[in-house]
Parts: C-alpha cells; structure tokens; sequence
C-alpha cells in the first residue's frame, strides 16, 4: 500500500507550482490585471473548495462506513497536501499586492484591519490544524494503511474546519467589496 501513496506526482507538483508561478509572472512582470486575476481565481478556488469539502464532502463522508470513508481520504490527502496550502498562499500574497496596487493598504484602514484578522484566522485553520492533519494522515498512509480509525478522524476534522472557513472566505469576500468599492 505504502508504495501506491505519493505526494509527489506530475499532477501534485503541477498543482502545486502553478499558482506559485503565476503570482511570481504577475508581481514581475508588473501586470496588475493578470495579479488580480490571481488573487480572483486562487482565492475563488480556495472557497470552492472549502464549499464543496464542507457543505458536500462531510455529508457524504459520514453517510459511509469507516473503510470507504478511510479510502476516500487516502486518495484526496496526497493532493490536498500540497494543492491548499499553495492556493492559499497564493491567494493571500496576491491579495495583499492588489491592494497595494489599489492604493488601499493601510494599517490604519478598518476594513485592512479585519481583512487582515480574517486571513490570519483562515492561516491559522489551515496551516495549523489542516496542514498538520494532512501531514499525520500522509504519515499514517505511509505505514502500509496506518491506524484507520486515526484516519478518518483526522480527515473528518479537515473536511469540518474546511466548511468552517467558507464562514471566514465569506466575510473576507464582503470585506473584500467594501474596498474594492470604496464605502
């Protein structure tokens, strides 16, 4: 089993690298409409996500049993694992350049304030409860199937602070209008 479970294939590093990539093109390349397409695209995905994990994935996840529950898991950490954390990076950073390029970043700015509050709390879930979890799942799967149980509850805790963060990318996104729009 352990042989069958790779973080890294074209496809994960292609996941992985792209968004990178294109947030680097954008910031060098000085092309503000192409960095707002990144932050757009990146953070829209990082919400979908996080939508279909929570409001689909944790319904369908715990109307299965254990095994199934355990296998599906095992096939999304190996992507998850480098996907999110790439996209979320990604999305922040290119944030963070739209609005300076908008001329709207300030540290005295309210609406930058709760901006910044609301990623630090979506940082905070995902790099230090998601990215954890995927870590010790991964590690779990790399024992040749690892402690079943611990994989499930470990996945399930993802799939649930994922739907909790579409209650954060939310408001991060009404934040987000009020600058853009200037109230």
């Amino acid at each position: 089993m352990s042989s069958q479970i790779r973080v890294f294939t074209p496809s994960s590093l292609l996941s992985f690298f792209i968004p990178i990539a294109a947030l680097i093109y954008a910031v060098l390349g000085r092309n503000f409409l192409f960095l707002d397409y990144v932050h757009v695209i990146t953070g829209g995905t990082w919400t979908g996500i996080d939508l279909f994990m929570g409001l689909v994935m944790s319904r369908v996840l715990r109307s299965l049993d254990p095994e199934t529950r355990s296998k599906i898991i095992m096939r999304l950490t190996p992507l998850m694992l480098l996907f999110m954390p790439s996209l979320a990076s990604t999305a922040i950073t290119a944030g963070i350049y739209v609005a300076q390029g908008l001329g709207i970043f300030s540290i005295h700015n309210p609406y930058i304030i709760a901006a910044g509050v609301v990623v630090f709390i979506l940082s905070v879930q995902g790099f230090g409860i998601i990215l954890p979890n995927e870590v010790l799942i991964f590690m779990e799967l790399r024992k040749g199937g690892g402690n079943r149980d611990k994989i499930v509850k470990l996945g399930m805790r993802n799939v649930y602070v994922s739907g909790s963060q579409v209650v954060f990318q939310i408001a991060i996104i009404f934040i987000m209008a009020i600058l853009t729009v200037g109230i």
